[in-house]
């Protein structure tokens, strides 16, 4: 089941199932991919531009994110 997450600026969406495990998020955003935690993505711990700078470096795919409209 894909999960999505948002600040208000950006969603990010996992899609578990594209999920390789490079661990590259955990790596680059250790504040904000913790694995062993319950939701596992807290969003609100960087900025927008570093998290898309990280989800743009995800190999498999399985994270993305949209940018929220203001409207």
């Amino acid at each position: 089941m894909n999960k999505e997450y948002s600040n208000g600026e950006i969603t990010i969406k996992w899609q578990p199932k594209l999920c390789q495990h490079a661990g590259i998020c955990v790596k680059l955003l250790p504040d904000v991919y913790k694995p062993k935690e319950s939701p596992w993505i807290s969003i609100g711990n960087a900025s927008t531009e570093d998290l898309k700078n990280q989800v743009n470096q995800c190999p498999s795919g399985a994270l993305s994110f949209t940018v929220n409209n203001d409207t």
